[in-house]
């Protein structure tokens, strides 16, 4: 039997204040099963990066429900949260967000430290190694390539073995060719273990390998990739 490992109910959020405040996301529903590959699209501004971010529980909402793995994470403290996703969520950044001072192995590893993880250095060693990088343990980001930069993110988000892996335009910084070995990454190491993925991506070609699309437009969710389009849109 399938387990759904994702449920949002009428997820509402509003950014902003006053006359500059703009409704991202609109009573929004969305249930995504335990191993699926999702690609979330749609054009700029249509609320799909933050939709991303309430999944990865970096954004919280103003009104509805969010359920990971079992866990409402809308009734949960800053701590509590933070402790939830650095043990189920994964995240991979289009920018890589590598601490510059920190060698590749320390990178993947401090987070692990902190979370009181058993051998994070160990676990640090044998992730950058299935990503490619045995023999980068101990350059520092700005000696390392962009794709580089981007294993070792990725080593980093699948380190605590997440059950979720979100990935918000991972291959945007990357030349077309570095992009594709990414993608492949990303992809055989998601089918691999298991893992849910959500990702967000303007690359059309990207976001056909998923198993399902889900498109946004202003705030909605038109189609969940599901069968009938989750909100009827008039034809123009």
């Amino acid at each position: 039997m399938t387990k759904t490992i994702i449920t949002l109910r009428k997820a509402d959020l509003t950014l902003g204040s006053a006359a500059a405040s703009v409704h991202v996301l609109k009573s929004m529903d969305l249930d995504v099963d335990a191993g699926e590959a999702v690609g979330i699209v749609g054009p700029s501004g249509s609320g799909k990066s933050t939709l991303l971010m309430v999944l990865a529980g970096l954004e919280r909402l103003d009104s509805g429900e969010i359920v990971i793995n079992g866990q409402a994470l809308h009734n949960l403290s800053e701590d509590a949260l933070a402790d939830f996703r650095g043990r189920n969520i994964g995240i991979v950044f289009q920018s890589f967000h590598l601490i510059a001072n920190m060698t590749a192995l320390e990178n993947v590893a401090v987070p692990l430290e902190l979370a009181n993880a058993k051998d994070p250095f160990e676990i640090a060693r044998r992730e950058l190694t299935a990503v490619g990088l045995g023999e980068r343990l101990h350059h520092y980001p700005g000696q390392l390539s962009g794709g580089e930069q981007q294993r070792v993110a990725i080593a980093r988000a699948l380190a605590p073995s997440p059950a979720v892996l979100i990935a918000d335009e991972p291959t945007g910084n990357l030349d077309t060719e570095t992009g594709r070995q990414i993608a492949d990454l990303l992809f055989s190491k998601q089918a691999e273990r298991g893992m849910t993925m959500i990702l967000v991506t303007h690359d059309i070609s990207l976001a056909a390998r998923c198993s399902r699309q889900i498109r946004v437009r202003s705030g909605e969710i038109i189609d969940d990739g599901a069968g009938a389009p989750a909100v009827q849109v008039a034809s123009v």
